[in-house]
């Protein structure tokens, strides 16, 4: 294609192509890792207490280092650095696990996984926002996220076939080198093909300065989503302890989810370009309603409740992204990103301790604590709509 025809939309969309396709090889190894993890760490001698510590942490850590990191992105400037740096150590420690021979060493590179998808997070985030005001937002965020759930689809499926055939962990883990290098690979194209994504967005600034009340409000929303929004775990958990479902069936329920959400980020994408507020209430209304299909349910009802859960998590990746690109300079956008990354993070945590303990006295109290705390971020994005006066 000449330069003549390469308008600054097609620019766009090959750098969010580009992009989404690192991520979807991204997602398809971690997410390959994480689904094997637990029983890996088992089968080193790590305890109950190892796995849940280890996976906490991880989290903990991937998410309050989010706010340091964009923060250094926007005053260094560097954000193919910070991603590249990400990246690096995320893609390189999945496969590593194949040497482990120790559930220390294990656990560490769990945790070191977590840490370079932190790094690169709000960075890549941020770059990709640029795009933004040439395709849409919502476009942006949903298509980065429609092909992150492909891969987090694929990845557990290439790891439960591995197991079928004999395979044991460590091969899982040594075959995921090759989406691994893939994902580096395209990085590095990336950067090599669009050294400055700041230029799709040359000229716009937004003149206000901080944050503005809005992405407190949006924030506060996302505390709420997240703290009622249960972790896989938990739901494996109930699904086998309940006999929901078989234990081999437990997987591939996930995997409905993340396709349901690869489906809805591609959807939802279109539909905020079009109408912003009714696409973000209409979107956590509907998920606030998976926790009773998904604990009070059948084997139908819960795999309704995890389209439904595949949704809101699409949701809150592309949506909640495409609302704090829109309202912050570019120039902040890495910070603000790693800011709410951190707080959704925290509340994310918070909301998982009270239901994994509401879930040992009451599952109905359980699933009222996840639907109310999720419906109270409704009327705290009208909130947000109407402190845009006051801006």
């Amino acid at each position: 294609m000449s330069k003549r025809q390469a308008t600054p939309a097609r620019v766009a969309l090959n750098f969010v192509l580009l992009i989404g396709v690192a991520n979807l090889f991204a997602d398809l190894t971690y997410e390959g890792a994480r689904s094997i993890n637990g029983q890996f760490l088992a089968s080193l001698g790590g305890s109950a207490l190892v796995v849940g510590f280890t996976a906490g942490a991880g989290e903990l850590l991937g998410y309050g280092l989010r706010s340091i990191t964009g923060l250094i992105s926007d005053r260094t400037g560097r954000y193919w650095l910070v991603t590249i740096t990400g990246y690096a150590i995320n893609m390189a420690a999945v496969p590593a696990m194949a040497l482990a021979g120790n559930w220390p060493l294990a656990a560490a590179l769990i945790i070191a996984e977590r840490t370079g998808r932190a790094i690169r997070k709000p960075s890549t985030a941020a770059m990709l926002s640029h795009a933004g005001h040439q395709i849409g937002q919502g476009w942006v965020f949903g298509l980065n996220e429609a092909l992150d759930q492909a891969g987090a689809t694929i990845g557990p499926l290439i790891m439960a076939l591995v197991l079928f055939v004999k395979g044991g962990y460590r091969h899982g883990y040594a075959l995921l080198a090759i989406p691994a290098i893939v994902t580096v690979a395209t990085i590095l194209a990336a950067r090599r093909l669009f050294p400055r994504p700041s230029d799709l967005e040359a000229g716009q600034m937004l003149d206000r300065p901080g944050f503005g009340r809005r992405y407190w409000y949006y924030l506060a929303a996302a505390g709420c989503i997240g703290a009622g929004f249960a972790d896989f775990a938990l739901i494996g958990y109930h699904f086998q302890k309940a006999s929901i479902v078989s234990p081999s069936l437990i997987p591939v329920y996930y995997a409905v989810a993340m396709g349901a959400g690869a489906i809805g980020a591609l959807a939802l994408g279109g539909l905020y370009d079009i109408n912003r507020t009714r696409t973000v209430l209409g979107t956590f209304l509907g998920a606030a309603f998976f926790a009773p299909l998904v604990f009070l349910g059948g084997p139908l009802i819960a795999l309704a409740g995890m389209v439904l859960w595949g949704i809101g998590l699409a949701g809150q990746e592309s949506l909640l992204r495409s609302l704090v690109a829109s309202i912050v300079d570019a120039s902040r956008r890495a910070t603000a990103f790693g800011l709410f990354d951190t707080g959704f993070g925290i509340a994310w945590f918070i909301g998982s301790v009270l239901m994994g303990y509401l879930y040992g006295i009451s599952i109905p109290a359980l699933v009222i604590f996840s639907v109310l705390i999720e419906l109270i971020a409704l009327p705290l994005f009208a909130f947000a709509r109407l402190s845009l006066a006051n801006e």
